[in-house]
């Protein structure tokens, strides 16, 4: 057999293959190391493992496991764990489970499986066997960073005609020539460089064992070899503090090289997050020089290695790729192409040299999240030519990505497509809203026959796209929308009786996918995209319901401590390219975490950020003065609707808050001493809150919806006064027509307060409402997406304030928490589902919901429905963990409950 076929087969065993039938009451599987299946390129030493067990059989549990890990597939298969054989541990984890073995020198490849034993002792066989390799792990790389500069063209004086909303949102204020706007901008205005192709062949010999390859870049690379892009991934390396650290992948390439002959490895080099446009800053925020850095090594059979690194023997030249950006598009010329370049024989004796740099003096590290990856497509439901020449393709729902095209026609012929999320009346397409984003592709024809493109280098947040130059009149199929998101595992799902509520939870889930995409964004459309913390905080929770965000986190978390200034503030946004630190924003810097531990039992990322925690506390600390906290930032319950609630309310609600958390922290790191002091410090806090804020009829400073939220969701009150609050808060919404009037931190607490008050009927009315401010009008305005604004789009007024105005925005869908946490009744009763709480609470007009969410330790799964006056509940618990079951309606009773499927009814 071929030995790349062989290969191929075992690869697609190792992953797809289901375990094997297990002889005790246990099956372990889903093996996973850093919360990744298969990783490659790990540089933690003692990485953590985990997996889970299933069973056909109720109240089952592990007593016991054994983990084996070798050095080989081979040895792994005759039960030989060379590198690590825990031997059988009497423990019941599943999760979290640190590698404690022979060390683990770079590049070393670890084969491991796992066995267990059930509650009566009776072992399975073993899981299908998992990997994971190290990488570079510190180590130095003897190799150079390399590209291809070109001299940078300045325009000082830029003129546009611009409509003057626009223009006053940015600033302009000089008229220009015939009444167009001279535009200002930081910074000189700097045109963009076409991407460089970079190649270099070299030999291989036969008796190749493995090849793989560690690459990297100062800005987003495309990893080729022998004509082949490798990986399936994009935006490679990712967006990290290039101040600080840039992150590397390692990819397994053994079946692309050419034995005991030449082969071919390239790259295109593109400006990205590095060199451009980034957040609100402009280009190269970082730098200016965009540089590629490789390592491929070849392991042969008699123990040898060769090593290929980028260095001055590799070359570059330009090609079809005339510029690219993540915000402005791709443009492309594919009358320039080059077939060929990434393959053995190429005639590249007009390439040119490359620019090298030895040593950037940032660290370089393996990427410890997950990738951004073209994860489905989706076909336009209609199109429409509002002018002639001018067609625009409704996708049918918001997403982030780019667009295929297909088309046929004279070389030269010139498409530009356009991209946006709604429509103005006139049919074109609304990008009022991306202010200096020009979210736009270009694509010139090579001519002869069809052609099918998509760009590299950028993407979109749309809806419609606009298209331009097309020759002829476009079919349905000339469009197709690529979704692109971090290629997270979706956790959970939601369905009811409601169809509104359905819609709601799609629009979420939505925008989760646009919004998770390298770092947590605010939006996927305009010329901002950044990781804002106070949007991360309040939205995590729903995050964890929706997909397994572990990995995303690990990530981003590294992103928001280097973010931390040397005064202990956690900062807006992360990566940290904005100053400022807002209260409600960089208290991220504690909640999400304690929202990994609580979620995920990741007591490491706690033990990692526990320094930046305490030094973010003690400038908390610092900053009061009576327990009382000075207003830290301008946003406040940020886009409330005409309700605000005093900053200082803000500032000290959630530094009690913090407390709470820290306290929890601590005690889960065993730090007795500083729980205290947490402890301490919170009731301090809370008593000067309900001195300072709040009068003896329960109203607090503010009198807003979201003032009451923070002293009731935080539990600042007394408990004399907490009633009289509660009822505070029921009349305010009474009084507003029975709406909601909250912002982004008030909106996460409103449900579950409500709730914990008794008022379900309340929040469920809310969450059902359609009237305006509510979720349900935006959806009858046509929404697929959460939006930023309650009035991003109104019939009264049409579009919102335009400076400001995304239609794909996830912090509003923090609801989703309360939908699945406590309509459909999925949480966890203390850290990472070991203990599960069903607690389902019915309302509203629902007559049915049927949930399932995929914890750490496995499949939760929920489906509850109102019957003739009877509430009937079905639950699923996972092997491994137990539930308490608590029913709704005047009985409230509650059941302990192993694992299996279970079944309850009652009164309501």
């Amino acid at each position: 057999m071929n030995r790349h076929i062989s290969r191929l087969m075992i690869l697609t065993m190792l992953l797809v293959l289901p375990a094997i039938s297990m002889a005790g009451g246990l099956s372990p599987e889903r093996l996973r190391c850093e919360y990744r299946v298969n990783p490659l390129g790990v540089d933690e030493p003692t990485p953590r493992l985990d997996w889970i067990v299933t069973s056909d059989q109720p109240g089952q549990y592990q007593s016991a496991y054994r983990i084996l890990t070798a050095s080989s597939r081979e040895d792994l298969d005759r039960d030989s764990g060379d590198l690590w054989d825990t031997g059988r541990v009497e423990s019941d984890e599943t999760i979290q489970v640190p590698y404690e073995g022979k060390p683990l020198g770079a590049g070393e490849r670890c084969y491991w499986k796992v066995m267990v034993w059930d509650k009566s002792g009776s072992a399975s066989g073993w899981s299908e066997p998992a990997i994971w390799s190290m990488g570079m792990m510190g180590r130095e790389w003897d190799a150079k960073w390399i590209g291809k500069d070109a001299p940078v063209l300045e325009i000082r004086d830029l003129y546009f005609h611009i409509p003057p909303p626009l223009a006053w949102d940015l600033k302009i204020k000089t008229p220009g020539p015939k009444g167009m706007q001279k535009l200002f901008l930081p910074g000189a205005v700097k045109t963009y460089l076409p991407p460089p192709f970079l190649r270099k062949e070299f030999n291989a010999r036969g008796g190749l064992k493995n090849a793989f390859i560690h690459a990297t870049a100062l800005g987003v690379y495309e990893l080729h070899l022998n004509g082949r892009k490798v990986g399936d991934d994009y935006f490679t390396p990712g967006w990290s503090d290039y101040k600080e650290r840039v992150y590397y992948q390692t990819y397994d390439v053994t079946d692309l090289i050419d034995e005991d002959g030449p082969n071919a490895v390239g790259a295109i080099l593109s400006d990205g997050w590095y060199a451009g446009n980034i957040g609100l800053k402009g280009q190269r925020y970082y730098g200016d020089k965009t540089r590629f850095y490789a390592r491929l090594t070849l392991e042969y059979e008699d123990g040898s290695a060769d090593v290929i690194v980028t260095d001055e023997s590799w070359r570059a030249s330009r090609g079809p790729i005339l510029e690219a950006d993540v915000q402005y598009g791709e443009h492309y010329d594919a009358r320039r192409e080059t077939p060929g370049w990434d393959m053995v024989g190429y005639d590249d004796h007009d390439w040119e040299g490359v620019e090298v740099t030895s040593r950037v003096g940032i660290k370089v590290e393996s990427y410890p999240g997950v990738p951004v990856r073209r994860t489905m497509e989706i076909c336009p439901i209609s199109v429409t030519e509002p002018r002639p020449g001018l067609f625009v393709f409704d996708m049918g729902q918001n997403f982030a990505g780019w667009a295929r095209l297909k088309v046929t026609g004279s070389a030269g012929d010139k498409v530009v497509m356009r991209f946006g999320e709604m429509r103005n009346e006139d049919g074109t397409v609304y990008t009022a809203n991306l202010r200096t984003a020009r979210a736009t592709d270009v694509y010139v024809l090579k001519g002869g026959q069809e052609e099918i493109w998509e760009p590299r280098f950028t993407y979109h947040g749309f809806q419609y796209v606009e298209l331009e130059g097309y020759p002829g009149e476009p079919g349905l199929d000339a469009i197709t929308g690529v979704v692109a998101h971090s290629d997270l595992a979706i956790a959970g799902s939601l369905e009811t009786s409601n169809p509104l509520v359905n819609k709601l939870y799609s629009n979420i889930t939505w925008g989760q996918r646009s919004n998770y995409f390298e770092v947590p964004t605010d939006c996927p459309q305009r010329d901002e995209r950044l990781g804002w913390t106070g949007d991360a905080q309040v939205f995590m929770r729903t995050a964890t319901y929706n997909m397994d965000v572990a990995p995303f986190f690990t990530k981003w978390l590294v992103d928001l401590s280097d973010g931390q200034d040397e005064k202990g503030r956690f900062p807006d946004v992360a990566p940290n390219v904005l100053p400022g630190a807002a209260a409600g924003w960089g208290d991220a810097g504690v909640i999400c975490p304690y929202n990994m531990y609580l979620v995920y039992g990741d007591l490491r990322v706690l033990e990692k950020n526990y320094t930046a925690m305490a030094d973010f506390m003690e400038f908390m600390k610092r900053r009061s003065k009576n327990n009382i906290s000075p207003p830290l930032g301008i946003y406040g319950d940020w886009l409330n609707i005409d309700d605000p609630t005093p900053l200082r309310v803000v500032a000290t609600a959630y530094h009690a808050y913090d407390c709470t958390l820290m306290a929890r922290i601590a005690k889960a790191l065993d730090k007795p001493e500083d729980e205290a002091v947490y402890v301490k410090r919170f009731e301090d806090i809370a008593a000067a809150f309900a001195r300072t804020f709040v009068d003896a009829g329960g109203k607090v400073q503010g009198d807003s919806q979201t003032a009451y939220l923070l002293a009731l969701g935080f539990d600042l009150l007394p408990d004399e006064i907490r009633p009289l609050a509660e009822k505070r808060l029921a009349d305010k919404i009474e009084e507003n027509g029975g709406l909601l009037s909250t912002g982004f931190l008030g909106l996460k607490m409103l449900l579950p307060v409500l709730t914990e008050m008794g008022r379900t009927d309340l929040a469920y009315q809310l969450l059902t409402n359609r009237r305006y401010p509510s979720w349900g009008y935006s959806i009858d305005q046509g929404a697929t997406t959460v939006w930023e604004r309650w009035n991003s789009y109104t019939i009264e007024k049409g579009f919102g304030p335009v400076s400001m105005n995304s239609f794909n925005h996830y912090a509003y869908g923090s609801v989703g928490e309360w939908m699945l946490g406590s309509m459909a009744g999925i949480d966890t009763d203390g850290p990472a589902y070991k203990k599960i709480l069903i607690q389902p609470r019915p309302g509203g007009d629902l007559t049915w919901v049927r949930a399932h969410y995929d914890s750490i330790r496995g499949r939760i799964s929920v489906h509850w429905r109102v019957e003739e006056g009877l509430f009937k509940l079905d639950a699923t618990i996972p092997a491994n963990a137990s539930a308490k079951v608590i029913m709704p309606g005047g009985e409230g009773k509650v059941h302990e409950v192993g694992s299996g499927d279970h079944s309850f009814a009652c009164h309501l």
